[in-house]
């Protein structure tokens, strides 16, 4: 295939990572569209294992080209920090394999700031931000008066164009917060010297891949965040600040959408959620422990324990709807081996109405029942299983449920943490 999108179908942190890591191997082009440093994909490659944020996960494949286009909310710090970190641990990046966007907007010190003191201010109503300034740069990227990389890489624009900013943001820091406003020259000196190590990794990413399509090169979006954080289709307001499904790439990239031939989503074998916000099949007792202990469902940018339920199959079908799905992969199999009995939401109730499609129409969905379907389990290890044949029966059983709950059939199971440790499902 040509094109490609790879997009959560739940609340993030999925195992995109793993998947994507996968995939790059047999592609040419692996683009990040949207989001921040927010997100997190965990890749193990062998006994090492590597968080990555901004960086897209085919960066560590040589001879891949990985592209950061114009949809990202760029930190520089956060970016060359994963930089450095890599390239210590051995991993080739240069301006031949790693491309970050021109027209991409900046996370400056000023976002951050003002995204800590807001969540703040709003007490119990916040939202669970993780703090690193994204969705205020996304604000601005709207009010028209946020900065893009190649304003960044000009002295004298950026000069003008900060100081603006910083005279709007330090009175709201000072006089609505209370705190101390940044200063313009340390600024402006803090970032001069970032821009100059930004400089060699910055081109026209949307020219880039639209010619690298005309060569007919392969190229694989992959999304930051699951579907249910979409701005627009979410969760909201406990959603991220951008369009995390497939309908995100044209903006975020400059890539025609007639040009994305297929889709792929990627789904928990159960449900997690970090942060805050609606969710209906959530587990507060000792299985919802027991999950997040054998899943090891921490956040990988924020460290925060996630919260853990069953299979959602009303919100995932909602999601795979939504982006379009010719298959997904299923991950943490493995979690759910020992139980003797699971349980998979299949329908919502609310006011007395039950809903097998999910109920976007709703305010929030924070007050649904779920309704349950009970599966049997098994109690074999799978974690070294690689062929499907070799699955447990009820494992089998339990794929092919879930499959058929969504509407779309599983194309690969996963069983580990491991790239190598992945199932081919039959067709």
């Amino acid at each position: 295939m040509a094109t490609l999108s790879i997009f959560g179908a739940q609340w993030g942190d999925e195992g995109k990572g793993k998947v994507i890591d996968r995939l790059a191997a047999d592609v040419d082009y692996i683009v990040r569209y949207q989001g921040g440093a927010n997100a997190g994909h965990t890749v193990v490659v062998g006994d090492k294992t590597y968080a990555l944020h901004l960086i897209p996960s085919g960066i560590l494949h040589p001879g891949r080209i990985n592209v950061i286009a114009n949809g990202v909310a760029i930190d520089p710090i956060s970016f060359l920090g994963e930089v450095d970190g890599l390239i210590v641990r051995g991993v080739q990046i240069n301006g031949d394999n790693l491309v970050l966007s021109s027209n991409a907007h900046v996370i400056f010190e000023h976002h951050k700031v003002v995204d800590g003191l807001a969540e703040r201010w709003k007490g119990e109503g916040r939202i669970g931000t993780t703090g690193r300034g994204i969705g205020p740069a996304y604000a601005d990227k709207a009010s028209r008066t946020g900065l893009r990389i190649a304003d960044l890489l000009d002295p004298e624009r950026c000069k003008e164009r900060l100081g603006a900013a910083l005279a709007e943001k330090n009175a709201l820091i000072k006089r609505v917060h209370e705190a101390e406003p940044l200063d313009l020259d340390s600024q402006l000196e803090k970032y001069s010297t970032l821009a100059d190590r930004l400089r060699p990794f910055v081109a026209d990413t949307g020219k880039l891949l639209r010619q690298a399509y005309r060569d007919g090169k392969s190229i694989l979006f992959e999304g930051a965040q699951g579907v249910m954080l979409d701005i627009d289709h979410g969760t909201y307001p406990f959603v991220t600040s951008s369009n995390t499904g497939t309908g995100g790439i044209p903006a975020g990239t400059g890539f025609p959408p007639v040009w994305v031939e297929k889709s792929m989503g990627i789904a928990k074998a159960y449900c997690t959620r970090v942060g805050e916000g609606p969710f209906p099949s959530e587990l507060t007792d000792e299985m919802g422990d027991h999950l997040c202990k054998v899943g090891r469902e921490f956040g990988t940018t924020t460290g925060r324990a996630r919260r853990a339920g069953w299979f959602d199959g009303v919100a995932a079908r909602y999601a795979f709807e939504l982006a379009g799905t010719n298959s997904w992969v299923m991950t943490k199999l493995d979690v759910l081996s020992g139980l003797g009995e699971i349980q998979v939401g299949v329908a919502y109730k609310h006011d007395g109405v039950r809903y097998e499609e999910y109920p976007a129409h709703l305010p929030c969905v924070e007050d649904v029942e779920v309704e349950y379907r009970t599966l049997p389990g098994w109690n074999e290890d799978i974690s070294d299983v690689r062929e499907w044949d070799d699955l447990p029966a009820n494992a089998q059983g339990y794929v092919r449920a879930l499959g058929d709950l969504v509407g779309a059939p599983v194309a690969l199971v996963s069983v580990g943490p491991d790239r190598a440790a992945m199932v081919t499902c039959p067709k």
